[in-house]
């Protein structure tokens, strides 16, 4: 006799937290290979030592907790963690940054509420946030020149020195990204001015952001990926996106005054953020509506500290920031429940 299912639940397969995790690193290669493709490998050898750092910092606390050890290992929350934090950091930045930024985001920003599922905050962006704040010299000045620019292909042994050794050789080969240079050049240069750069339109002035926009592209097709194989829903990424690109459009419409929105667009960690970074379902709105607003509200967040704030990129800041407001968003977005005429939400009391 067929057995019909005709209550909840109706979830039939399991999707498991290490399910989960491993969908989203692999979702994650198409970006990581344009990164590897236009910059070198400085971003792969910053994910071994992210990674490396993340897992035994991982055991050492689980330890000290008293917690089974190969257990939470397993499900790969560690281990995307130091991916997502080390693909936000700069490829050639210092292995002693990497190693402090990841080891914060593990035992301080996870741990110390509990661990995953209980943590408030992002714990990547945290790692982020405090090395930006704490060494902003490493930070703004080890991003890559992408290889269109560059008379020889960045080597291996190359990134090892500029990451483990000498500072000195780093200076071959490293510039501003699109976004910190349209910035500050706008304020004494016109847009036609600034795109003759050729880290706009490259040498033969054919290509405009050279490999940025194919990693903003890479990240893009790995977040379609996750939507389709409904990790997360659409909201929040397509909100996220909305909101930036109407807030340039309204405010930055002259291109000779603001960053122009396709440098918004693809220029910076934008995608990465919308995608892999601002859906992160532990720290982020959990409601339909809740998750429309949160998106919406870091959309505009980046843009507001990317266009009168001091950094550039901004994607870190404005997700800590709306994690902050995320429980507040939720209580005052609260569906209805089956059986109750409205929504309880906010304060108001339960029947």
């Amino acid at each position: 006799m067929k057995l019909l299912n005709i209550s909840s639940p109706h979830t039939t397969r399991a999707f498991s937290t290490a399910n989960v995790m491993q969908t989203v690193l692999l979702a994650l290669i198409p970006g990581i290979v344009a990164l590897t493709a236009f910059f070198g490998p400085g971003h792969l050898i910053q994910i071994v030592i992210a990674a490396c750092t993340a897992l035994v910092c991982e055991a050492l606390i689980l330890k000290i907790r008293k917690r089974p050890i190969g257990m939470y290992l397993k499900d790969y929350s560690a281990l995307l963690t130091a991916v997502l934090l080390a693909l936000s950091l700069p490829p050639y930045t210092p292995y002693w940054v990497t190693i402090i930024a990841t080891g914060f985001a593990i035992i301080v920003a996870k741990h110390l509420y509990g661990g995953l599922g209980q943590n408030p905050f992002n714990p990547a962006m945290v790692g982020f946030a405090l090395v930006l704040v704490s060494f902003p010299l490493p930070m703004t000045t080890s991003w890559s020149a992408p290889s269109p620019l560059l008379d020889n292909t960045i080597e291996l042994s190359q990134a090892l020195t500029a990451i483990f050794s000498s500072r000195e050789t780093i200076d071959a080969f490293t510039m501003a990204t699109p976004l910190d240079e349209y910035k500050h050049q706008v304020a004494v240069a016109t847009a036609d001015e600034i795109l003759m750069n050729p880290l706009f339109n490259g040498q033969d002035q054919s290509s405009i952001l050279l490999g940025w926009q194919w990693v903003s592209l890479g990240f893009l097709l790995g977040g379609i990926f996750l939507v389709w194989k409904k990790i997360f829903t659409w909201h929040i990424p397509v909100s996220f996106l909305v909101s930036l690109t109407l807030c340039s459009s309204i405010f930055g419409w002259d291109s000779d005054s603001y960053v122009p929105l396709t440098i918004h667009l693809l220029g910076g960690a934008t995608m990465l953020g919308a995608f892999f970074i601002a859906t992160d379902p532990v720290t982020a709105s959990t409601t339909h509506l809740g998750k429309l607003i949160y998106g919406a509200g870091i959309g505009i967040l980046i843009y507001v500290i990317r266009t009168w704030g001091s950094y550039p990129d901004a994607v870190a800041f404005a997700v800590l920031l709306m994690n902050f407001a995320a429980p507040f968003i939720d209580q005052y977005t609260q569906p209805r429940t089956y059986g109750h005429t409205k929504a309880v939400r906010g304060l108001a009391k339960k029947d």
